[in-house]
Parts: structure tokens; C-alpha cells; sequence
């Protein structure tokens, strides 16, 4: 018998609409490898964070594997590509609701994850005045 799918990017679109459906805007959090597809230029530590939301970008697909999209950064279009695996949090900014992921170290790169546990203080996400996100980690 073979072992099941991950449940991860089914949770991922369901927080996403969710997300889009409440009116909020979605973000993610990515461990950036070298599968990761991102400008590392917006980079920290070894972590990404973006908005994913309809307004931020477009042709957006939350595959099995990857996400895909096109977003604008400094007003130039990049195409992004982010393993699911890579994929750390995705919650609301406006409320800090939604859901983390425990890093699959057989996955992304362990200099990668070394990287993102390096956070300095003040590096955290856009979130909502005062709060801290309200995750919920699955394995």
C-alpha cells in the first residue's frame, strides 16, 4: 500500500480561501532552499515571507508540490516558485489567524532551516498591531 498524500496543500488552500473569502490577506512563510524560486533579495535569515493574495499576485496555483505565481516586487514581475514542503506558516495579517507547519528535514535543505532559526529580533512578519499569529503546528 502506498503512503497517503500530505494533507499540507489541501490545509494551505483552504486557509488561502478562507484567507480570500473573509476579506483578509494571506501571507506565507517559506524556508528559502535551492528549489525555492523567490527574489533573495526580500530574503532573511534563510526565510521569505509574502503576500499571496489575489491583489499581490496572479495566476496563482497551490499545487500538490508547488506553489506557483507571478508577483511584482519594486514594480518588476518575478515568477515565483515555492516548494510546499518549504512552506512554514500561512495566516491572515490582519488577524494573525491561520496555520504552521513543522519543516520536513528530509525536504528542504538542512542550512536552509539552520537559516531560518537564526531570526534577529524585529525580523517578524507583518502582523496585526501587538499580536502575535494565532498558529495551530501539524506534523
Amino acid at each position: 500500500m502506498s503512503e497517503p498524500a500530505s494533507s499540507k496543500p489541501y490545509l494551505l488552500r483552504a486557509i488561502y480561501e478562507w484567507c480570500v473569502d473573509s476579506g483578509f490577506t494571506p501571507y506565507v512563510s517559506v524556508v528559502v532552499d535551492a528549489q525555492t524560486r523567490v527574489p533573495m533579495e526580500y530574503a532573511r535569515d534563510g526565510e521569505i515571507v509574502l503576500n499571496i493574495g489575489p491583489l499581490a499576485t496572479s495566476r496563482l496555483l497551490i499545487g500538490n508540490e508547488f506553489i506557483e505565481c507571478t508577483a511584482r516586487f519594486s514594480g518588476v514581475a518575478r515568477e515565483l516558485l515555492i516548494p510546499v514542503t518549504a512552506v512554514t506558516a500561512i495566516y491572515a495579517r490582519e488577524n494573525g489567524h491561520g496555520m504552521s507547519f513543522e519543516i520536513d528535514k528530509g525536504a528542504v535543505s538542512g542550512e536552509a532551516i539552520e537559516k531560518a532559526g537564526e531570526g534577529r529580533p524585529g525580523d517578524e512578519p507583518p502582523r496585526p498591531s501587538g499580536g502575535k499569529p494565532t498558529l495551530r503546528r501539524i506534523k
